[in-house]
């Protein structure tokens, strides 16, 4: 089926990204399938995250529907967006429905975008993850492809001003060799092999990163054990 919105909506990105100067440091994009179902997993640092795991499917020829709440297609400029893109909204009240929309894309060949940690975590490390895209890949039969982001959370994050002027931020992504979810595994196991992976990627995208706070008020982008001063995982230090 043709797609009218996606790609209008990628190029208008890639042209603020350019405006903005980004710098970006991409690597493992080979690890995304050319076709077939998969289920993409990455964390969550800041607003615009699903913008950037998709950029990472692009040299694939792939677009990613991914799995949002149900408000940001309420909003009367992003929900019909959201809508022309085929992205799922997730009520979290009713989430079956949302679980059985994916299932039948991923069956369809489509590749499926997941945040596990379900909100952006403030801490910018990771929090725990829900086994729904574990289970989802199980049923579908399809792999699951871990992500890392890093940087992403210096442009838009929770309890912080937008920073989408021209500041040359860069970003890195990293996505690893994709995770099996053998149908015979607890979900859980997989989450936790899951977690790991992306934990692995996270650490490299961090060490990857070529760029460190100016002074001491510019450390709020980097967490605590690494000696910033991001709140603490859990709450505010």
């Amino acid at each position: 089926m043709a797609e009218f919105v996606y790609p209008p909506v990628i190029g208008a990105a890639r042209t603020l990204f350019k405006t903005q100067d980004l710098k970006f440091d991409v690597a493992g994009t080979e690890h995304i399938p050319r076709r077939g179902g998969a289920v993409l997993v990455s964390n969550h640092i800041g607003y615009l995250d699903f913008v950037f795991c998709g950029m990472a499917a692009r040299p694939a020829k792939r677009l990613v529907r991914f799995m949002a709440k149900e408000s940001v297609f309420r909003h009367k400029v992003s929900g019909p967006l959201m809508r022309a893109m085929k992205h799922i909204p997730v009520d979290r009240a009713q989430g079956m429905h949302a679980y059985k929309h994916a299932l039948s894309a991923l069956r369809s060949g489509e590749i499926i975008g997941v945040f596990p940690e379900a909100t952006i975590s403030e801490s910018f490390t990771l929090k725990n993850f829900k086994s729904g895209a574990a289970r989802l890949a199980q049923e579908a039969g399809v792999p699951l492809l871990p992500m890392a982001l890093w940087g992403t959370q210096r442009l838009w994050t929770k309890g912080h001003k937008r920073q989408l002027g021209r500041h040359h931020f860069p970003i890195t992504i990293r996505v690893g060799e994709p995770v099996e979810a053998d149908p015979a595994d607890q979900a859980e196991k997989i989450t936790d092999r899951l977690r790991a992976r992306v934990q692995d990627l996270l650490e490299a995208a961090q060490r990857a990163y070529p760029v460190r706070p100016r002074d001491a008020e510019d450390t709020w982008w980097i967490p605590a054990h690494l000696g910033g001063t991001a709140p603490l995982p859990g709450g505010r230090a």
